[in-house]
């Protein structure tokens, strides 16, 4: 392959057999390039392993999550806002895609917009997607990856597996032996590094884990409810609940209490996340913290410092989690 520091745009159009102006407008996101010039060029691109160098640069940072959560979205975008601020820049926001990656239309928008840097709350961005930001020299960083970004992609994440540690030690300090969990999907790294973390706990205090006793559904309230419904309802059901999210935690709390049980008296909760609502219920949620607004802060500096050429030690961080013990957990009652 050639040096692609000699790589310029006349070398890419005369070996596709197309103008500048065309490989300019597929490198700007323009829509009016046919679709099979844009995949020759796209490909050429690739394997000439172009990256555009000495571009204008954008005043702004694009946020992109899937969904707008008024439980840690807000702190998503005040942590990027702060660090953005530092260095003279505004953010944009966009919500699209589902959790896994944004919408393909987001990519060719973006593109055309051309932001200083992306931020995406997914858990991960296609391969030819990253291709495509880099050859256009817009840096990107994944936030809060609740999948496994491919080696190489940078991210900033939390200590899943070491959560689930916490909040299920925390149980069994208290006394508790018959301890459930309630995880999230089963395709999302992030809820399975969690439940690997409470089944290491419980191993290693030589607590058995009857299969009835793992759940798995969705991070919102509904399934912590039918879930915990389905627990509570056992021949034996659990003195406490590991919750896969705060949300889901609220919905045991609901289930608990329509069965007539009072929480903590007649059964311990734990959450996870400690958005904002989890001081706020009756009783306070002990949760797991996630440390949202850090890591959207991390996530904001690496992306600039990739934009600027800045040395980085390394692409990936994990965030510490941290136990916040409210008044969802008490010692078991006797039985």
């Amino acid at each position: 392959m050639a040096d692609p520091k000699r790589v310029t745009l006349a070398t890419i159009a005369a070996e596709t057999g197309v103008s500048v102006t065309t490989i300019s407008k597929v490198l700007n996101g323009r829509g009016d390039v046919a679709a099979p010039t844009r995949a020759r060029v796209e490909a050429q691109l690739q394997r000439r392993g172009y990256a555009r160098r000495g571009t204008s640069r954008s005043d702004f940072i694009e946020v992109v999550l899937h969904r707008l959560d008024p439980n840690w979205s807000l702190e998503v975008i005040e942590g990027v806002r702060e660090v953005a601020a530092e260095a003279d820049l505004t953010i944009s926001l966009s919500v699209n895609g589902d959790r896994h990656a944004p919408a393909a239309e987001w990519l060719t928008d973006v593109l055309r917009r051309r932001p200083a840097a992306v931020v995406l709350v997914f858990a991960g961005l296609p391969p030819a997607g990253r291709r495509k930001l880099r050859a256009r020299g817009i840096p990107f960083v994944i936030l809060d990856p609740s999948g496994d970004p491919a080696p190489g992609v940078p991210a900033i994440g939390s200590a899943n597996w070491h959560g689930g540690v916490l909040a299920t030690r925390h149980l069994i300090d208290l006394g508790h032996r018959a301890i459930a969990a309630i995880a999230g999907p089963r395709d999302v790294m992030a809820a399975q590094a969690r439940l690997d973390g409470f089944r290491s706990a419980m191993r290693s205090a030589d607590l058995s884990v009857p299969a009835g006793r793992v759940r798995h559904g969705d991070f919102r309230e509904r399934t912590g409810e039918r879930q915990g419904e389905a627990l509570l309802g056992a021949d034996e059901p659990p003195t406490a609940i590991v919750a896969g999210s705060d949300l889901q935690a609220l919905g045991v709390i609901r289930a608990a209490n329509r069965r007539g049980l009072e929480v903590p008296r007649d059964l311990s909760v734990v959450g996870y996340d400690d958005i904002p609502l989890a001081e706020l219920t009756s009783p306070p949620l002990t949760t797991i913290r996630q440390p949202v607004r850090a890591m959207a802060e991390e996530a904001t500096r690496l992306v600039l410092r990739l934009r600027d050429g800045v040395p980085v030690d390394s692409t990936r961080l994990d965030l510490a989690t941290s136990l916040v013990v409210r008044g969802s957990t008490t010692a078991p009652a006797p039985r």
